[in-house]
């Protein structure tokens, strides 16, 4: 099978202060991709809930969730994994940076926690218990979608490079949050290091003809490093 990739669910910002909101007025949600190659479905960032998803992922592609062999997570972040239960058939996979620093945060706040509000470190148990469901991602999850570290909005943040004859996409998430601050040259101002995310959005500019965005509809580069 060639290699095939369809957006299934546009993402977008609960505020974009590019348009001047300076306070939360929609609910966030991240783009959600289905690539197909070589036999393989993957989903990446299953970020609606649960049963919407579901539906999404059948009006868009007829597919169904025990037809997904993997799911990818660009980033730990909770908008993107709101609807990851509903694919428990399927290997989870993220970049082990991601796993590790997410772990490694998680574990430090469980650790000086003491007086802290028991339901909260109950979901601070609860989201360590997922991470470890997650498995590390290979470099290539098939001959043509690769690994694409873009590290910056959290440590670990990883795009897709999907690299078929002609035309190059990532599947950026968070590195590209939105063809507003792609068009502007900005990165997402919540960031954990601005100067490693400001490199990461320079690479997958230079890098890619085509940009699925975390938080919007695919946009197409038609001059790169522009």
């Amino acid at each position: 099978m060639a290699l095939s990739f369809d957006v299934i669910s546009i993402g977008c910002l609960s505020r974009n202060r590019l348009w001047r909101e300076q306070q939360a007025v929609r609910a966030a949600h991240a783009t959600t991709t289905v690539i197909r190659d070589a036999g393989q479905t993957i989903l990446v960032d299953p970020s609606l809930p649960a049963e919407l998803i579901v539906h999404r992922l059948d009006e868009r592609t007829g597919l169904k969730p025990e037809q997904i062999d993997r799911v990818f997570l660009t980033s730990f972040q909770p908008v993107h994994r709101r609807g990851l239960t509903a694919f428990d058939r399927a290997e989870w996979l993220m970049y082990p940076d991601e796993i590790e620093a997410f772990k490694t945060h998680l574990q430090q706040v469980l650790a000086t926690g003491a007086d802290a509000d028991q339901e909260q470190m109950d979901l601070i148990r609860q989201e360590l218990r997922l991470l470890e469901r997650i498995e590390p991602a290979p470099d290539k999850l098939t001959k043509a979608a690769h690994l694409f570290p873009t590290p910056g909005i959290t440590p670990g943040s990883c795009s897709l490079l999907l690299v078929p004859t002609t035309t190059t996409i990532a599947v950026a998430g968070d590195a590209v949050i939105n063809r507003d601050y792609l068009e502007h040259g900005r990165v997402y101002e919540r960031c954990t290091d601005a100067t490693q995310a400001t490199q990461s959005l320079a690479e997958v500019i230079e890098i890619a003809d085509l940009i699925v965005c975390g938080h919007d509809n695919l946009v197409v580069r038609q001059t790169r490093g522009t």
